[in-house]
């Protein structure tokens, strides 16, 4: 049987790593990239750059392909282009790449554009949004919840009934004491080690993480 044409959107460092996970995944068949840069067009390591965004309804012509994933790390910026693909082509669907080396528990839910890197832990009924990163070597315990376009960098640990709001990061390493709720649009600095509730917008950092200021929405952090 024939396997789905996939592409993924960008041309980073991190969409490399997405392609070799979906190397690594082997269900899909990857074409290559598509970036928004218009100079941008050759290859990225291995992996062709088929062409810009604004062509993709052309391109999926083209090229045999309706289905991908987002290669942006940037939360805010990957909604951008995820809201730009579905005005383009509102039948686009999108993939989840899953890393052979995670390990997922019984009854969790995955939702669409998810990518999930090598040495992940996802425990049992544990519920990732639309569009999230869990990075390398992160472990999520049972019974979390990951919101839409929220990204977990590697090295990261995250107790049981944990609530992580939507476009929220929680940086290197840090660590997520049980039964917390992180709001929505709020960042954690890497090594910090959050023993209470995080309000949304909110910047926060330390051991034991405190709010240092508020979060701009579409600010940069990576």
């Amino acid at each position: 049987m024939a396997k789905t044409n996939v592409v993924v959107f960008g041309a980073s460092g991190h969409a490399r790593v997405v392609c070799d996970v979906i190397r690594k995944q082997g269900d899909f068949n990857l074409l290559g990239l598509v970036d928004k840069a218009t100079d941008q067009i050759g290859n990225l390591g291995e992996y062709p750059i088929l062409g810009r965004d604004d062509e993709l309804p052309s391109l999926m012509r083209k090229y045999d392909v309706s289905c991908g994933i987002i290669g942006i790390g940037d939360n805010w910026l990957r909604a951008q282009v995820a809201n730009r693909i579905l005005s383009m082509a509102p039948d686009f669907k999108f993939i989840s790449a899953i890393h052979p080396s995670a390990q997922i528990g019984q009854y969790v839910k995955i939702a669409p554009g998810t990518t999930i890197m090598a040495n992940v832990v996802l425990n049992c009924s544990s519920v990732t949004g639309r569009h999230t990163i869990i990075n390398t070597s992160s472990s999520l315990d049972h019974d979390c919840v990951l919101g839409d376009f929220a990204s977990i960098a590697p090295g990261c640990t995250v107790g049981g009934s944990v609530e992580i709001g939507h476009y929220s990061f929680i940086g290197l390493g840090a660590n997520i004491v049980h039964n917390i709720h992180i709001g929505d649009f709020t960042v954690v600095g890497a090594g910090s080690t959050v023993l209470n509730d995080l309000p949304d917008q909110s910047v926060a950092y330390g051991t034991p993480a405190k709010v240092v200021r508020k979060y701009q929405q579409g600010e940069r952090y990576l």
